[in-house]
């Protein structure tokens, strides 16, 4: 099920305290991922591009990596960093993300492993 209404960029800075120039990057790369769709007009703003539970957290957590890994490459220049740090930080990696690929969106909205307990609707 999609969100009706579009969610505009400045009502997600004023309720999440995010900076809206980077949200504003965040949400035209999730645009360009296929993830959002943008909205214009008066009462535009971006909405899920496909169902909730067509969406994995994996695609969400990698488009926002992308953005983050063009400002802050991570470096293992030691040998001990290139021999032993870096491979286990990839292995760490691929775990977490076979993981996250079997989370959707609609997961996070009804809880992961928790039936009985209410959770908020989190739409956009």
């Amino acid at each position: 099920m999609l969100a009706l209404d579009p969610v505009q960029a400045r009502e997600i800075t004023k309720r999440q305290g995010v900076p809206q120039r980077y949200l504003e990057q965040v949400m035209q790369a999730l645009v360009r991922a296929n993830i959002l769709r943008g909205v214009r007009g008066p009462r535009g703003g971006y909405r899920l591009a496909r169902e909730r539970r067509r969406i994995s957290v994996k695609e969400v957590i990698t488009v926002i990596e992308a953005l983050e890994s063009e400002e802050t490459a991570e470096h293992f220049s030691s040998p001990l960093g290139q021999q032993i740090i870096a491979p286990l930080c990839s292995r760490l990696q691929r775990a977490i993300d076979t993981e996250m690929d079997g989370i959707t969106i609609a997961d996070l909205c009804t809880g992961i492993d928790q039936p009985d307990q209410e959770t908020d609707n989190f739409t956009i």
